[in-house]
């Protein structure tokens, strides 16, 4: 019983990390922001199951499925055919696991190079700008600068507890700022059940919602790849080796479909998580389970999810900002790190075409982008020669 108060104060904090970035894709999607919480926290719990306990991550809300979620569930009311695209989404997973498995991760990471992985990442935060402006903070500007400002200072001048959560502070002291200026309506709220149960999706699958969905798995398994590679730094030891990469991806699909099932987004590994572990040294994957229980609790009191559904759209606008355009600098930060050399000219043309692309193609941008650079590292010629040293 000592353990478990020990350990509760760590598991919310990583319910914590997770949370604004969790709850943001429901609430830039449809979603049901309960129904998320549920997913999260059952998919986590299952990709632990799947990976032995072996890999400390916590399982929350995919970015890079915003778009075309946005599209079938807020434009066209279809949370049927959304469920179908991710239930497409878990097949490419799966489809991967037997790849990985047969062929090894060794030979499969070579083909996946950082000056296409990069840019992707980077996209993924500059594709949704848009949102984050046009649709959100322009509602009440003054809404989302105190709430940016807030997120700001909480990274970087708040107390070591506060550095770890700068878009909870940023959510709250921008959710208290719009009350006091009368922006917050309480009708959802007050209509909102105590306890509710996730509501079953019955898929309906058409061409356009697989086609829409099921490339965009590409990207998150490059994300995957990237947070494990994070991961194996902090820890110590090598999970693609140790449960190995297939066990990662299946775990990740088998997630995914299980939220798609309920209401859920596309689930996938969060980086918010891997720095909680980074900071408390606390590697028990047991903790980051009970955050995942810690979740499901939440998911389930349908008052909690009422009053997210109360958040002003110019709050979460201020907190994209900041949260889109850290996930670009993520991407420029792996090339650094990774010495891509952008004075080659095969390398500049993969990043120009994957970021013209991806921004501009406001639905499946995402995946036509990974794509595009993956063709073109695979096929065009290198023809730059090699720099000369001086000595």
């Amino acid at each position: 019983m000592r353990s478990f108060f020990r350990g509760l104060p760590l598991s919310f904090q990583h319910v914590f990390a997770m949370f604004g970035a969790t709850v943001l894709v429901p609430l830039l999607t449809g979603l049901n922001p309960g129904a998320t919480l549920v997913a999260s926290g059952v998919g986590t719990l299952l990709f632990h199951l799947i990976t032995r306990g072996k890999v400390p991550a916590y399982l929350g809300s995919s970015f890079a499925f915003i778009a075309p979620l946005a599209l079938f569930v807020s434009q066209h009311h279809a949370p049927n055919q959304a469920a179908a695209g991710l239930i497409s989404v878990s097949i490419v997973y799966f489809i991967f696991t037997i790849l990985v498995a047969t062929i090894g991760f060794d030979k499969i990471r070579k083909a996946i190079p950082p000056v296409v992985v990069g840019p992707v990442v980077a996209i993924i935060g500059l594709s949704l700008a848009q949102t984050a402006i046009t649709s959100e903070a322009n509602t009440h500007w003054d809404v989302a600068i105190v709430s940016l400002v807030a997120a700001i200072l909480s990274a970087i001048v708040g107390t070591r507890q506060l550095r770890l959560l700068p878009i909870l502070v940023g959510i709250v002291v921008g959710y208290l700022y719009a009350v006091l200026r009368g922006y917050v309506s309480f009708q959802k709220l007050h209509a909102s059940p105590w306890i509710q149960t996730p509501t079953f999706h019955m898929p309906d699958f058409t061409w356009t919602v697989v086609l829409s969905m099921a490339p965009i798995a590409l990207v998150t398994m490059i994300e995957d790849i990237g947070h494990m590679f994070v991961l194996n730094e902090i820890i110590g030891r090598d999970v693609t080796k140790d449960p190995g990469f297939s066990s990662i991806l299946l775990g990740n699909g088998v997630a995914t479909l299980v939220s798609a099932l309920i209401g859920g987004p596309a689930e996938t590994t969060y980086a918010e998580n891997l720095g909680v572990l980074a900071m408390t040294r606390q590697f028990s994957s047991r903790l980051i389970e009970g955050a995942a229980v810690i979740a499901i609790i939440l998911g389930l009191l349908g008052k909690f999810g009422g009053l997210i559904e109360t958040i002003p759209a110019a709050v979460m606008g201020g907190i994209g900002i900041l949260l889109y355009g850290m996930i670009a600098a993520m991407g420029i930060r792996h090339m650094i790190e990774e010495k891509v050399d952008l004075t080659r000219t095969k390398n500049l043309i993969i990043v120009a075409v994957i970021s013209i692309i991806g921004v501009g193609e406001p639905n499946n941008g995402i995946a036509y982008a990974t794509i595009a650079g993956l063709i073109i590292h695979w096929i065009l010629p290198d023809r730059d020669r090699p720099k000369e040293v001086t000595a």
